[in-house]
């Protein structure tokens, strides 16, 4: 019974619909209704600015660790990456955002955090080089769940202090949530075909575009 309580707080925390109540209460705006239509962290930079977009970004990354978190709590056996795949649940389909949600990625990287830092930290480092060279969020974040996911395989043999041993779970949910992200960006994906996918003015593509 303690463990289904703990797996539907998870939930509930991931449900915290952060962009839409930010810009609901801050900014007098429904995120949903401008821009892609989502809740997330890079629709909110783009509709609202960067003072909301942080704050969403930051809030998403929390809701993950927090709820990946509450496995280490005194008397509770559970592995700490099904309380954070509930999370990342409650994300992409909010229980208080008609099950409308964001596209999974702050809030999985806040699961990383939970469970290994330094792992989060890898994780991050290949978000970033992937976002200087692309200048693009969506291609970024699909480019960089891929090498996450392969490197749950790989790092335990080559780099151990990144990722100590090979975790079967973490593998299958950096699948799955991979998966998830894939399908989330459909349409960013049709829009970096045509060549007009958004950009951010950061990193080599923003430079070359001013040239």
């Amino acid at each position: 019974m303690k463990i289904i309580l703990l797996l539907i707080v998870a939930y509930i925390l991931g449900s915290i619909p952060s962009g839409l109540w930010i810009g609901k209460v801050f900014y007098k705006k429904d995120i949903r209704q401008y821009g892609s239509g989502n809740s997330g962290t890079t629709n909110t930079f783009r509709i609202l600015g960067a003072k909301a977009g942080f704050a969403v970004f930051l809030a998403d990354l929390l809701k993950g660790t927090l709820a990946t978190s509450l496995a280490y709590l005194p008397y509770v056996e559970i592995n700490p990456l099904w309380l954070g795949l509930c999370a990342i649940l409650g994300h992409v389909f909010p229980l208080f955002a008609k099950f409308k949600g964001g596209k999974a990625v702050a809030t999985s990287a806040g699961m990383l955090l939970g469970y290994h830092p330094l792992f989060f930290l890898f994780s991050l480092a290949i978000f970033l080089v992937f976002l200087f060279i692309t200048s693009m969020v969506s291609l970024s974040s699909m480019i960089a769940a891929v090498i996450i996911t392969l490197s749950t395989f790989i790092l335990p043999s080559i780099f151990p202090i990144l990722l100590p041993e090979t975790d079967g779970l973490l593998s299958c949910i950096a699948v799955i949530v991979t998966a998830f992200i894939f399908y989330l960006h459909r349409q960013n994906i049709q829009r970096i075909r045509q060549g007009n996918e958004s950009r951010i003015s950061f990193g080599l593509n923003k430079k070359s575009k001013k040239k």
